[in-house]
């Protein structure tokens, strides 16, 4: 078999990372090389020629996860480090505030891990991942940067995102029982409502 383009070879890492975007988000960071690889429609051997590691492939997923929230949601992603605890309030108006809480506590985005929010996601993997790694430090400046958009001159945008993420992951814990729903409203209802 010949040896691909550089056009190609560029197309053929872009359809990995976003497909292990999506996987991660969906299955966790424990899906194996060769299973996604078959999604994302190239062999297990061309990996290798992409990525030092695994690990890489974690940290460029991450970062193009966390760029996918920031399109959705408007978020200021990758604008700098920042010192923990130094947060900015995102200052949205509360029809935007109100229709992003809206859609990420939904029942489409509960049903659609794959393509939903890389906090909710990745978290339990993130807690597992040595703090050195880029994928890390791609996290917890998403985290910092989803709470500042959700900050009103009221609220800690940090307990809203909290709020959110926990009734988002309680939801598809418990997708098949009517408790799943009621979490989604009561959750909205708190966050849009005044609470």
């Amino acid at each position: 078999m010949g040896r691909v383009s550089q056009a190609q070879a560029r197309e053929n890492r872009r359809r990995v990372v976003e497909t292990a975007s999506r996987l991660f988000r969906e299955q966790g960071v424990h899906v194996s090389v060769a299973d996604l690889m078959k999604a994302a429609g190239l062999t297990h051997g061309g990996f290798y020629k992409q990525f030092d590691s695994k690990e890489a492939l974690v940290d460029e997923a991450t970062a193009h996860a966390f760029g996918e929230l920031a399109r959705t949601y408007g978020l200021d992603h990758g604008r700098g480090a920042r010192e923990p605890g130094e947060r900015e309030a995102g200052r949205r108006a509360p029809a935007a505030q109100r229709e992003l809480i809206e859609a990420y506590l939904s029942v489409r985005h509960r049903d659609n891990a794959a393509e939903g929010c890389p906090v909710a996601g990745l978290a339990t993997d993130m807690a597992r991942t040595d703090e050195g790694r880029e994928a890390h430090r791609v996290y917890a400046e998403g985290v910092r940067d989803f709470a500042d958009v959700l900050a009103t001159e009221e609220e800690d945008g940090l307990v809203r995102l909290c709020t959110m993420l926990g009734a988002l992951v309680l939801a598809r814990a418990t997708r098949d029982d009517p408790l799943s729903e009621d979490v989604l409203a009561a959750a909205r209802t708190a966050l849009t409502d005044g609470g």
